[in-house]
């Protein structure tokens, strides 16, 4: 399994990294990022700490662990800063907080996002053609979601992918020890999300470029 999305009790999991790691592996993981939300009150409070831990990490577990982070309810005109704030720091993964229906997320995050270097814009709700057009053009992966809430529009961002070619990512955005989840029931998400057996294969190999990418 490779979950791209994941929180620590750096930001509002429940778990420190070495738990969220343990846990990770007796689930099957075999790599995994930690993106803990952050804006910009806490962006150089976190990254330089998850280096830290990430790097020991995947050296004493056997999985792969990712320095990311979620940049969440983001202004859309500071989106770009922050971006380039967090790859200064040292992110190997970025997200961004797309506009999913379940929170007030401000309008035109997913287009600001969209138009920046990220790897990931998570769970981007009702997604717009124009949107999947760009992360299209950009190589960024839009989030099949497993969140409660963040999931429903998953069909939304199926349909927009098959007709842009924009490429998929799953994640689970894991935020406690009940929220990792197998390979197999990641599968029947992305079934139930639309998904055929050979997309559900690029999904999760888009997954595992990302996880090349970030070990560079």
């Amino acid at each position: 399994m490779i979950d791209l999305h994941t929180h620590s009790l750096f930001s509002d999991g429940v778990l420190l990294p070495a738990e969220l790691v343990r846990r990770a592996r007796v689930s099957g993981y075999r790599a995994l990022a930690i993106t803990d939300h952050a804006d910009m009150s806490n962006l150089d409070y976190i990254i330089p700490r998850m280096l830290k831990a990430c790097a020991q990490l995947t050296g004493q577990t056997g999985v792969t662990v990712i320095p990311g982070i979620e940049l969440t309810h983001i202004p859309p005109a500071a989106i770009a800063g922050l971006v380039a704030d967090a790859r200064s720091l040292g992110a190997r993964l970025i997200i961004v907080h797309g506009e999913s229906i379940a929170e007030p997320v401000a309008p035109d995050t997913n287009l600001a996002a969209l138009k920046c270097p990220i790897d990931i814009l998570a769970h981007p709700g009702l997604i717009t053609r124009e949107e999947a057009e760009l992360a299209a053009r950009a190589g960024i992966r839009l989030e099949i979601s497993a969140r409660r809430g963040h999931c429903l529009t998953n069909g939304q961002v199926v349909t927009l992918a098959r007709q842009t070619g924009a490429k998929l990512v799953f994640g689970s955005d894991a935020h406690a020890p009940g929220d990792l989840i197998t390979r197999a029931q990641a599968e029947r998400i992305a079934k139930g999300a639309g998904l055929n057996d050979t997309e559900i294969a690029c999904l999760f190999k888009n997954a595992e470029d990302l996880v090349d990418k970030c070990k560079l």
